[in-house]
């Protein structure tokens, strides 16, 4: 028996069913005896300032229900990323986290995990097609829905008007569900030809540089009567801002994001983004540090949502996220101290 997570679901009277995910390692047995619970965290990457900070948060509250963790990050690689994993895995870690560059190719790693007994966390990005014990991260399709809808009632019934969409990685299940969302929401105004997406691509390794080129090739195949850019995240809207600018035409077409990154926010308030997901990391990490704590003590965890990873319905915490704009900067990043408002108007 592998260290799979079981979950029961329990209806309460007011029709409200919640998960309680129970995790167990082979024949019952509890980890090995240590002073502090040892968890594996294997991070995709650390280039981006989003994942420095989600390693950090979730390292300190890890520490401070006293377990230890040991942080590899793959640089975008998938053979390094088994590798690390591999090496926490004979670490003999009692829980593993794992935030994948390619989720396809981490389903080996799951596997290898549950073979030597270790529960395994899916960190923000899904692994589809594995029986992960537990799923934590933003609802992707929601932030896809509010992505659209900004741009929706930013055109006001004002049609048509022509987008150009630039996705995640393509390699990231993320990417594919935040499309999903923006589809449902798009989907009806471009079959009425409200919305003409003039061009849309999917950006390698998230690289802003990637996306840059991607918005270079919409300008010269559709020309300057760009309305808006739906960017996946902070890092392509910048990289598509950059060859706005080179353009001329930055803070002439709105663009969206994703992640509150500080450059985004100084943008958002210099009128060259228009908006930004922001995604309460502290909250996010807070909650997959706890679960992992708990998957190491092999303490029972409530999950009240679920998702289907293409083989089976995963027990999952999904943390809601807010529209971040110019009007509501104050009061929702510099207000929880993501980033100062010093930091972020430059005063």
């Amino acid at each position: 028996m592998s260290a799979r997570v079981w979950l029961v679901v329990v209806s309460c009277l007011v029709s409200v069913v919640t998960g309680l995910v129970l995790s167990r390692s082979p024949g019952g047995a509890l980890p090995q005896a240590r002073a502090k619970p040892l968890i594996g965290l294997s991070l995709d990457t650390l280039k981006e300032e989003r994942w420095q900070s989600d390693r950090d948060l979730f390292v300190k509250r890890a520490g401070e229900l006293g377990a230890e963790v040991l942080v590899q990050a793959a640089n975008s690689d998938d053979t390094r990323q088994m590798q690390d994993i591999e090496a926490l895995i004979s670490r003999k870690v009692d829980a593993l986290v794992i935030v994948p560059h390619n989720g396809a190719a981490m389903v080996k790693a799951v596997n290898l995990a549950h073979e030597a007994g270790i529960p395994v966390l899916d960190y923000d990005r899904m692994i589809p097609d594995s029986d992960v014990d537990l799923y934590v991260s933003f609802d992707a399709v929601r932030i896809g829905r509010m992505q659209a809808q900004y741009l929706v009632d930013r055109f006001a019934g004002r049609w048509p008007k022509k987008i150009v969409r630039i996705y995640g990685a393509k390699t990231d299940a993320n990417s594919h569900l935040m499309k999903q969302g923006q589809d449902e929401i798009l989907a009806p105004l471009i079959k009425d030809r409200k919305i003409v997406v003039v061009h849309e691509d999917w950006t390698e390794d998230w690289k802003p540089e990637n996306a840059k080129k991607i918005m270079q090739a919409a300008l010269t195949n559709a020309g300057q009567g760009i309305d808006a850019v739906l960017a996946a995240n902070d890092g392509t809207a910048g990289g598509a801002i950059q060859a706005l600018t080179e353009e001329g035409l930055a803070g002439k077409v709105i663009v969206t994001g994703q992640d509150a990154e500080l450059a985004a926010c100084q943008r958002i308030v210099r009128g060259t983004q228009a908006m930004t997901i922001y995604k309460r990391l502290k909250i996010l990490s807070g909650a997959a540090a706890e679960a992992a704590y708990k998957l190491a003590t092999r303490k029972p965890i409530v999950a009240k949502d679920e998702v289907d990873n293409g083989r089976e319905k995963v027990p999952a915490i999904l943390i809601d996220s807010v529209v971040a704009t110019k009007d509501n900067m104050l009061s929702t990043v510099a207000a929880d101290g993501f980033h100062s408002r010093e930091e972020i108007y430059g005063q």
